[in-house]
């Protein structure tokens, strides 16, 4: 081969590597963009639902709802969409990472990966976790919303079962990014925003929902024995 053809091959990459920093920030940048669009589009539209759920008018054979339960309905009701929607994609989509399209809810899950490198790894532990959080907590808490709002007598078990999965998820997601090194997010920027900023709720409010529930399902034989007494 002639020294001028070899002197060309190996100049073309070199001028691709000088070009791919800009290319690869105005990519990661549009990405960012979309991702936090998607988010917003996704929290808008439960926060709409959060509210037409707190402010129906519950009449007729329906209890009187507290404030703290018509709260938790939204609370649910965003959880079960979440669930569903958002992590139910990233289960079900392998290829994710390498869509093109810019379809909003991969690019939500391409921009979490520079939190946790895990996702865009497709990790087992991270997709089992995912998947049975959106196949069974993300339906069991709309369910919850049901529940609460019609004053089932499940309610409290149900909410109960679910905070506690939820917070078994999260215990398992850390445990195990702790035990294979807690090395998977590209900056302590992102590390901070999205692997403890956005599962921090996943801890804090089911923690308190389960101690509800909890103080619930003890106090309900009492007040049964109560009704029993005035009954006689």
């Amino acid at each position: 081969m002639e020294p001028r053809s070899i002197a060309n091959l190996v100049s073309l990459p070199r001028r691709r590597e000088e070009n791919e920093p800009s290319v690869c920030a105005q990519r990661s940048e549009s990405g960012g963009l979309r991702a936090q669009l998607a988010l917003a589009v996704h929290y808008t539209c439960c926060l709409w639902t959060c509210l037409f759920v707190r402010r129906l008018p519950y009449q007729g054979k329906v209890p009187k709802i507290s404030k703290t339960d018509r709260w938790l309905m939204c609370w649910w009701a965003f959880t079960g969409l979440t669930h569903i929607i958002l992590e139910g994609y990233f289960a079900f989509s392998p290829e994710f990472y390498k869509d093109k399209s810019g379809f909003y809810l991969a690019e939500v899950w391409k921009e979490y990966s520079k939190g946790d490198s895990r996702y865009a790894a497709r990790d087992a532990g991270v997709v089992a976790v995912e998947g049975i959080t959106a196949v069974l907590e993300g339906p069991a808490s709309l369910l919850s919303v049901y529940a609460i709002a019609t004053g089932k007598s499940y309610s409290y078990i149900l909410q109960f079962a679910i905070s506690l999965g939820q917070l078994y998820g999260t215990a398992v997601y850390f445990m195990t990014s702790y035990l294979e090194g807690d090395n998977f997010a590209a900056s302590p920027y992102y590390y901070n925003l999205y692997y403890i900023g956005a599962n921090a709720s996943w801890v804090v409010i089911p923690s308190l929902i389960a101690i509800r529930c909890w103080k619930k399902i003890c106090a309900a034989p009492q007040l049964q024995g109560q009704k029993k007494n005035k009954v006689r």
